[in-house]
């Protein structure tokens, strides 16, 4: 049976009693502007050698395009480095180590230019000016493989129309030479039955040796198998409710080594592999507007499990971040939401370990305010609410009524708490003690009692036995 006769029939899973670990709790810790760009994307790595994971924030605004760096500062939080130029409407992008010397380099897709872009890096967070390399089209989508037998990587494009207007519509990859530059493209015909393809994800979904592409186009999924030369075969296509935004690949089922995917539309789909480059009728988890999915182990657990950047539905639904846990056989729990931002906007996500305590923690870029939020993984310990707490506006020298946090051991051994502190201008009470038991909650007060005019900022600090950093409850508030 060939890919084209599945059932486009969709299952829209509301929720699924499994069982698994504690879910992974996040809380936001750094939000910040971004000054260069319009964000559309943000690339994950070490850029500078020092051991905590950089950020390069990709976007433009006015045909003005660039690739914005921020160092992290190893606790979530970040500081400004350089921007560099590129492209027109640069969009998504990869990052690697293109000449095996284990310095990141950075490579850009542009929405309004026929290349692709190329940033080979220092090591010590700069970057080489930008080398443009020709394609047929502007490039919606890119992902980075070895697709031609040489070892090295190379790159691989979803083209659309070029900017000459000459329709393009089809694949093409740039052989790298394993020196951090790439000869000229080689393409692969259009696949007649997905005239527009959005995005792309790479995996030897048929397990013979070679990398194959999957393309999400407007209602359609092609499977393209790699011939191992830098051309591609089509093999078979998917017909989908919704136009996917992104694709994520991984092994979602820990007895078999299928790759299975899942795919940001109107829900997030996930589709399990067969092994030979077929896959199983979609099933949805819901979500609010996912734009963006990733999958990787967010809890510990040796499971898969998918965390999607939310877009929020103009004050109706707030942008934020659904972390959906997986149990080991392909199926996924129902999402619980994160919210960050204002009223729309949460447009990508990416993961890194940024505050080091050897969790994954998430990063989301809000492209319509242009800000950059991460939230860190705080493990076994669950905040309710994961936002800061804004007290607004006080009167100085009086305080402001009490909020709320509640505190949840959601593991399975004693929580230890060794300090509990508080910043000036702010108060704290809890009922939380030096050791909360597994399952139990207890709360955290806090006030807002400004000393002078002005915006000011604080937070809870937390010493714990559930992880290796201090976690933290930021505050904010305005002395009048």
């Amino acid at each position: 049976m060939r890919l084209s006769d599945l059932s486009p029939l969709f299952v829209l899973v509301a929720a699924l009693a499994l069982s698994h670990a504690a879910p992974a709790q996040f809380e936001t810790r750094a939000n910040f502007f971004v000054s260069s760009t319009d964000p559309e994307s943000v690339l994950v790595g070490d850029f500078n050698g020092d051991g905590n994971p950089d950020l390069a924030v990709v976007g433009g605004e006015f045909d003005v395009g660039a690739v914005e760096i921020w160092l992290g500062n190893g606790d979530g939080t970040f500081r400004v480095g350089q921007s560099y130029p590129v492209g027109f409407a640069p969009y998504g992008g990869a990052v690697a180590s293109l000449r095996k010397n284990g310095v990141l380099d950075l490579v850009i897709s542009d929405l309004g230019s026929d290349y692709v872009y190329v940033l080979l890096g220092s090591g010590d967070g700069t970057f080489q000016p930008a080398a443009a390399y020709p394609t047929a089209g502007e490039v919606d989508m890119l992902a980075l493989g070895d697709f031609t037998g040489t070892d090295n990587l190379d790159i691989v494009t979803v083209e659309d129309t070029s900017t000459r207007g000459v329709i393009c519509d089809c694949i093409q990859v740039l052989a790298g030479n394993g020196d951090g530059t790439f000869r000229g493209p080689i393409s692969t015909q259009p696949v007649p039955w997905n005239t527009t393809g959005l995005t792309i994800a790479a995996g030897d979904f048929n397990d013979d040796g070679k990398l194959d592409i999957a393309v999400a186009g407007i209602f359609q999924l092609d499977i393209l198998f790699g011939n191992g030369d830098g051309t591609f075969k089509p093999e078979g296509y998917y017909k989908l409710i919704d136009s996917p935004g992104s694709i994520a690949v991984g092994y979602f089922t820990n007895n078999n080594r299928r790759l299975d995917m899942a795919l940001s539309g109107e829900a997030v789909d996930v589709m399990l592999g067969y092994g030979n480059g077929a896959f199983q009728t979609p099933v949805a988890y819901a979500a609010s507007s996912p734009s963006w999915v990733i999958a990787l182990d967010l809890n510990g657990d040796g499971k898969v499990d998918l965390a999607a950047s939310d877009a929020g539905l103009l004050r109706l639904q707030p942008p934020g971040v659904t972390v959906f846990n997986g149990n080991g056989e392909g199926e996924f729990e129902r999402g619980v939401f994160y919210p960050v931002g204002m009223d729309e906007g949460g447009q990508f996500i990416a993961a890194g370990d940024f505050n080091g305590d050897g969790k994954p923690d998430l990063v989301v870029v809000d492209a319509v305010y242009g800000y950059v939020t991460t939230l860190l993984n705080t493990g076994a310990v669950r905040f309710a609410p994961t936002t800061p707490l804004n007290f607004r506006y006080q009167a100085v020298g009086t305080t402001s009524p009490l909020q709320t946090v509640v505190l949840t051991n959601a593991g399975t051994n004693e929580l230890r708490i060794h300090s509990m502190n508080v910043s000036n201008q702010f108060g704290m009470t809890t009922t939380c003690g030096t050791v909360v038991a597994p399952g139990v909650s207890c709360t955290i007060s806090a006030n807002f009692m400004p000393m002078k005019r002005g915006p000011q900022e604080g937070a809870i600090t937390l010493i714990d036995s559930a992880s290796l950093k201090p976690q933290v409850i930021e505050m904010f508030g305005t002395g009048t």
